[in-house]
């Protein structure tokens, strides 16, 4: 590994100051330990955690490679997160760039192993980790690009199908063996800059969810690989800016920006009228699994009006059709 590699380590936080000072420590020990050249850029886009965290960066003597940025309005984890990286492009452009969550910790050496393995592999273009829990069990999870059958799996719930549809499953269970998938998370993402130059950063009409899946499916068009690494390890509470993804979400109703991102992800991916199939699918699926779990005596374990909310956010109503460009971060061409 290239110990003077320069690394800009992004953390957007939400209402999460303590934890993103949890973040900062382990981020602060693989910065010792590696000799890698780390500086950390902290987002805030609550307009409420950096002097927690100021105080915290002056304690501990983080000054020197620790900017604090502070939003002038909540846009979103992908607006964050191009915020992060228009500070990290201010001057000398960094050699790679590392997305991490606020909730997180990464495991002695995380961050050193996914600079390694991009430098092994110069066909790689986004790297990212394996996680654990905060009780220290694992969730070696990547994922596959949503599609019409994994929606129909999805709303049906049903075993038999499950198997056959496998291979569209978008949560796929990996093995401690560093292979290739569609998209990983992005609590743990480290990325080539090649990657931000040629496709930009996350699309901030995503407000929170699909940015990532859709930034790792820009990027596989445009010919650069996403690779799961289990050798980088890296703690992630989850859910902790958001209930959506929380321990305790169950059956909870998804709030509307998670289905406006899954409307801009199917319909800017496959075009408005395999996006309508798509919700057609979906819609009908659900139904028959919300029929399923009633005959069953399992209706509480629906997420609820799940069925309705797709509907009334799908692109079958023309109102819903109206998709902005993309907008996202681009690195400035050198010598501007």
């Amino acid at each position: 590994m290239n110990q003077g590699s320069r690394i800009a380590v992004i953390i957007v936080t939400y209402k999460t100051a303590r934890l993103t000072i949890g973040a900062l420590e382990s981020v602060a020990s693989e910065r010792a330990r590696s000799g890698l050249r780390i500086q950390a850029i902290v987002v805030d886009n609550s307009a409420e955690d950096l002097p927690q965290i100021a105080a915290a960066v002056a304690a501990n003597g983080w000054s020197a490679w620790v900017t604090l940025v502070a939003s002038p309005r909540n846009g979103g984890y992908a607006y964050g997160n191009n915020l992060g990286l228009r500070q990290a492009y201010a001057d000398t452009p960094p050699d790679y760039v590392y997305l991490l969550n606020p909730d997180t910790q990464v495991r002695p050496g995380a961050i050193g192993t996914l600079v390694s393995f991009l430098q092994r592999r110069p066909d790689v273009g986004i790297a990212g980790s394996s996680f654990e829990t905060h009780e220290g069990t694992d969730w070696p999870i990547a994922f596959r690009f949503p599609s019409l059958w994994s929606e129909l799996d999805t709303g049906l719930q049903f075993g038999p199908v499950t198997r056959l549809l496998h291979r569209w499953v978008v949560a796929r269970p990996m093995s401690k063996v560093a292979q290739p998938t569609d998209w990983i998370c992005g609590a743990s993402m480290m990325i080539r800059p090649e990657v931000l130059a040629s496709v930009g950063g996350f699309d901030e009409n995503y407000f929170l969810y699909f940015e990532e899946t859709d930034f790792c499916y820009r990027a596989r068009k445009a010919g650069f690989a996403t690779w799961y690494v289990p050798e980088s390890r890296v703690m992630h509470i989850g859910g902790q800016s958001t209930a959506v993804t929380s321990p305790g979400a169950g059956a909870k109703r998804k709030p509307g920006y998670w289905f406006e991102s899954r409307r801009r992800y199917f319909a800017v991916t496959f075009g408005i009228s395999q996006a309508i199939l798509i919700d057609i699918v979906a819609v009908l699926a659900n139904s028959l699994g919300v029929l399923k779990r009633a005959v069953l005596g399992r209706r509480g374990t629906a997420v609820r009006h799940y069925t309705r909310d797709i509907l009334r956010h799908s692109v079958v109503w023309r109102a819903n059709r109206q998709l902005p460009p993309l907008r996202a971060f681009v690195p400035p061409t050198p010598g501007h």
